[in-house]
């Protein structure tokens, strides 16, 4: 402490500074707590991050079950391809009948006529 206060002086006035920049703080604090438009804003914001995000990882996660689904369904084609490669009667009789009956079935229209 010096003689003539000098030293309380510049310690007093360093204080009021800081409270002053203190209460500036708590000010801007309380005025965004105060600006309900800014906060819902801002909280539409999060939620339209948050949606965007599920949005991609859904996306991904459809895509990659597609791919396992469609890599499941063509080694089930190749292997009926190869079915009937190696035993191509039964499906001859097969086609065979299926055109008989749309014959048929045009010979009983026409028929009807």
């Amino acid at each position: 402490m010096t003689g003539n206060g000098t030293g309380d002086t510049e310690a007093l006035r360093e204080e009021i500074r800081r409270t002053r920049v203190e209460l500036g703080e708590t000010m801007e604090a309380l005025a965004a707590k105060a600006d309900v438009k800014a906060r819902l804003k801002e909280s539409a914001g999060q939620a339209r991050e948050r949606m965007r995000e599920q949005a991609a990882q859904t996306v991904a996660r459809v895509r990659g079950q597609a791919m396992r689904r469609a890599e499941v369904a063509r080694v089930q084609a190749h292997e009926k391809g190869e079915l009937v490669r190696h035993n191509p009667v039964p499906w001859a009789a097969i086609a065979a009948g299926a055109v008989a009956t749309v014959v048929v079935l045009m010979i009983v229209r026409g028929r009807r006529r």
